[in-house]
């Protein structure tokens, strides 16, 4: 197998918040990094002003990063992430496939979801596009607002390949970021994935004004259930305990970076899911996340009050008061059941 070069040369997909924070740090350690988007605005103002008002407002970024529309400087890459909508990522995946992509690149999975139907993580819609590459994933409480400006941040590189997770562990670690590295892809992926629907549930606590109480049970509870149903979908129990579990609930769920809680705040308050999301402008994976991952839940039967209640409000149009009160006066069972 291939080693992973010192300097290597990067192209992130996907240039909104996420990918930008991204790219700027991998400027620290990598050789060449670039960001493929297609908003022109964006684009040209990484390249000019060295900005991305749009995404990442007022953040200044560093002049190394540059931004293209040529997807075929993926034909260059060390390595290739992916920032891209998890809805968007077979599309990505199988444009990637048609190109002559260098037969040792690594292809690195930073969406949050699960694909609808299948049930397919990420890195397995991504692995088979490209069976020949090596594929791992990155993960954990990254707010790209913090990330962007250097604030202290920690997260955990998932692969098979320990070689490869301890080379993208030292890309991935500045003075303000530290990487971590595990072997449970399948845990760190459906960790990412699951706190974006507790998010939600959180969010619209906070809208209904329940009150610090009710939110730390709903995380507490959301923790409970991701493990449960993480660990029935090939996660080890351990690893929802960590960065890509825990870690990434606790800020998805109490924070307003978090597009999720934004979108769920707005639904507590009595907006549309078309007004939260309109308001929001940019993609909650959340929204898509609670229709995929409900859908592996009763598939394995696999008990799931908290997705229930989510799905409730964004595809039943539930009330959200409604939703959480059923919640409470559920039938009481033992906390560890």
């Amino acid at each position: 197998m291939s080693t992973f070069p010192d300097k290597p040369n990067v192209l992130v997909l996907g240039s909104g918040s996420w990918g930008t924070a991204l790219g700027a740090l991998l400027t620290n350690n990598a050789g060449k990094v670039s960001v493929y988007g297609k908003d022109d605005k964006s684009l040209d103002a990484i390249n000019t002003s060295h900005t991305n008002p749009h995404y990442l407002p007022g953040v200044t970024l560093p002049p190394e990063l540059r931004a293209t529309k040529d997807i075929n400087e993926a034909t260059d890459a060390d390595l290739i992430l992916f920032v891209v909508p998890s809805a968007a990522t077979a599309i990505v995946a199988e444009q990637l496939a048609a190109l002559p992509l260098k037969d040792d690149v690594v292809l690195l999975s930073c969406a949050k979801g699960i694909e609808k139907d299948t049930g397919r993580r990420m890195s397995e819609i991504i692995a088979a596009h490209h069976p020949d590459l090596r594929v791992a994933v990155f993960s954990g409480p990254t707010h790209a607002e913090e990330v962007s400006r250097n604030l202290a941040t920690c997260a955990v590189v998932g692969s098979t390949d320990d070689e490869l997770a301890t080379a993208l562990q030292n890309l991935f670690t500045t003075p303000h970021f530290r990487s971590y590295r595990s072997d449970d892809v399948a845990g760190i992926e459906l960790g990412g994935a699951l706190k974006n629907v507790f998010a939600i549930a959180a969010g619209c606590a906070k809208g209904l004004g329940l009150g610090d109480n009710a939110i730390s049970a709903l995380v507490t509870r959301g923790l409970a259930e991701m493990t449960r149903l993480g660990s029935q979908l090939g996660g080890r129990p351990e690893t929802f305990m960590g960065l890509s579990g825990i870690g990434d609930l606790v800020t998805t769920c109490y924070s307003e970076h978090s597009r999720n809680h934004r979108v769920g705040l707005a639904l507590g308050r009595g907006k549309t899911l078309r007004e939260a999301q309109d308001a929001l402008g940019m993609v909650a994976e959340g929204v898509p996340n609670t229709l995929s991952i409900h859908q592996a839940a009763h598939k394995i039967g696999v008990r799931s009050p908290l997705i229930d209640a989510v799905y409730a409000i964004l595809y039943e149009d539930k009330p959200a008061s409604e939703v959480l009160d059923d919640l409470l006066t559920r039938e009481p069972r033992s906390e560890n059941d």
